[in-house]
């Protein structure tokens, strides 16, 4: 059972979004966006500032809508929101010490999306570091060393992250040494997510219940994005423009983590907008026909936009 409960009126606004996506962008194949859609009713259990405890808020139910929600598909970058829950809870079990640059990477890896940054990370999660290849009996215990994200999320026992991956650094030019011997000779190792998997995680993040309450109130404010028009030119990698929040008013509230390659255009959001229901939103594209263009996301954001505009006085 997935941790949203399906709602007709959700599939009766939904099915249209997707509709009226596929007429404005024909060269998007139905096999080539997967999305899942969260919707708040009061009394609203997320963005509380931690005000209840992870049994309470695991007991309210949520409703939503799914498509495609459990393919598995590659993350680019919001892979790094899992890597931001991993890094939290090493930090408060005392797996990892804090310092300064840990907390600089941290900071970089979601605010800028940095790969670099991300690399610092996964090898502080896992103990491992990049380099040249390694003998068979080194690689192996490198190989589970690596998995170690993996089996924390894992024993969450969340049905939907069963089956992701989230093993691998992220690139700019691509993995070399025993980067790419571990990413498979036909990339058949590389991160995998599927929309449900992230829209869980976000909410439990945006529940305040991801490792601790303090926790996941300072993994909020990393997702923080303006949409003043003149921080968005200001910072050209603002996550924001050819993403959900482009589809936004300015008065909406956003908290996000994009992923884009030259294959894919991805976002996970969390939006508050003045007198609607708070909703998540995950949509994922493949193709390079859809990487680069930047219109596709903002133009179903605005469709949800719309969409939540008939459900602003529904409760249940």
């Amino acid at each position: 059972m997935t941790f949203f409960r399906k709602n007709e009126q959700l599939e009766k606004l939904g099915n249209p979004i997707l509709e009226a996506t596929w007429a404005e962008f024909p060269s998007l194949a139905q096999n080539q966006i997967a999305l899942t859609w969260i919707v708040y009713d009061p009394p609203v259990p997320v963005n509380t500032g931690g005000a209840l405890s992870a049994e309470e808020f695991w007991k309210y139910p949520v409703r939503g809508f799914s498509y495609r929600g459990v393919e598995r598909i590659y993350p680019a970058s919001v892979v790094k929101l899992f890597y931001l829950v991993a890094i939290a809870e090493w930090l408060e079990t005392g797996m990892t010490q804090p310092s300064a640059e840990l907390d600089r990477a941290i900071r970089d890896m979601i605010v800028d999306s940095s790969n670099d940054a991300t690399g610092l990370v996964l090898d502080i999660l896992s103990g491992t570091t990049s380099g040249p290849e390694l003998p068979t009996g080194p690689f192996e215990t490198w190989q589970f060393q690596r998995n170690i994200v993996n089996r924390y999320f894992q024993s969450l026992g969340w049905q939907e992250l069963e089956t992701i991956n989230a093993n691998q650094k992220t690139w700019g030019d691509g993995p070399y040494g025993r980067e790419r011997a571990f990413l498979g000779e036909l990339m058949e190792n590389r991160n995998m997510l599927t929309t449900n998997a992230t829209a869980r995680l976000l909410h439990s993040i945006i529940g305040g219940v991801a490792v601790s309450s303090k926790r996941s109130q300072a993994m909020i404010g990393l997702m923080k994005r303006s949409l003043n028009p003149t921080d968005l030119m200001q910072d050209e990698e603002n996550q924001v423009v050819g993403f959900l929040g482009e589809g936004l008013p300015q008065e909406a509230q956003l908290w996000s983590k994009a992923g884009w390659t030259s294959q894919v255009r991805h976002d996970a959001a969390y939006i508050e907008l003045p007198s609607h229901l708070p909703y998540l939103l995950v949509v994922f594209t493949e193709g390079k026909a859809q990487s680069k263009n930047p219109a596709i996301l903002p133009f179903v954001s605005r469709q949800v936009v719309a969409a939540m505009s008939q459900l602003a006085s529904v409760s249940g």
